[in-house]
């Protein structure tokens, strides 16, 4: 396969944080190997002037996400906690718009479109086709793609820039299956063109 970066592209890296991180709250097997190679599809956008958006959870004390109040995680990416930070070899380019999701207590938000302002930043900027990766596949990768696709967005899944939870074995396969049905199309770094 060779796909072209076009004008009208923007990347989406979702919730590389340290909380799932190895080391983190709720740790995605080797989270962190994710990050050269987005890093690597972060380069091909500033070359080309191309928007970056980072999605983070960013969530209070009391979320509803938490297994304390009646959720399925552990606490993690708390608001201005070390766990809600990027990684910290994550490549962040100085123009980089960052999108803050589950910030209220009582909603949860797998998908950087849930109660964030992310589909009229792309809109504004004219874009129509959308590279997404991150953590994690079968979570808040798999949300974001499916809600972009629904957006009216050419969705581009970036199988090798995202790792998955695979709380039940085969999780995340089944997510990328659920994507692709869903339209998106799945690339490596390799495949892009110049």
């Amino acid at each position: 396969m060779n796909i072209l970066i076009t004008n009208n592209t923007a990347l989406i890296i979702v919730d590389v944080q340290n909380d799932f991180c190895p080391g983190g709250a709720l740790p995605v097997s080797e989270g962190d190997k994710v990050v050269a190679v987005l890093n690597s599809y972060t380069k091909k956008f500033i070359e080309r002037g191309l928007p970056v958006f980072l999605t983070r959870d960013w969530h209070p004390e009391n979320h509803i996400s938490f297994n304390a109040y009646g959720g399925t995680w552990p606490p993690h990416c708390i608001q201005d906690s070390n766990g809600a930070e990027f990684h910290h070899g994550l490549l962040i380019p100085t123009n980089a718009v960052i999108i803050s999701k589950g910030t209220l207590s009582d909603k949860d938000a797998y998908s950087g479109f849930e109660d964030t302002n992310l589909s009229e930043y792309l809109k504004q900027r004219h874009i129509d086709r959308l590279f997404i990766g991150g953590l994690a596949t079968d979570y808040c990768v798999k949300s974001t793609v499916l809600d972009a696709i629904k957006e009216g967005f050419q969705t581009v899944f970036l199988e090798d820039a995202s790792r998955g939870v695979d709380v039940k074995a085969g999780d995340s396969d089944k997510a990328i299956k659920e994507m692709l049905s869903a339209g998106a199309i799945r690339i490596k770094l390799g495949d892009i063109g110049d």
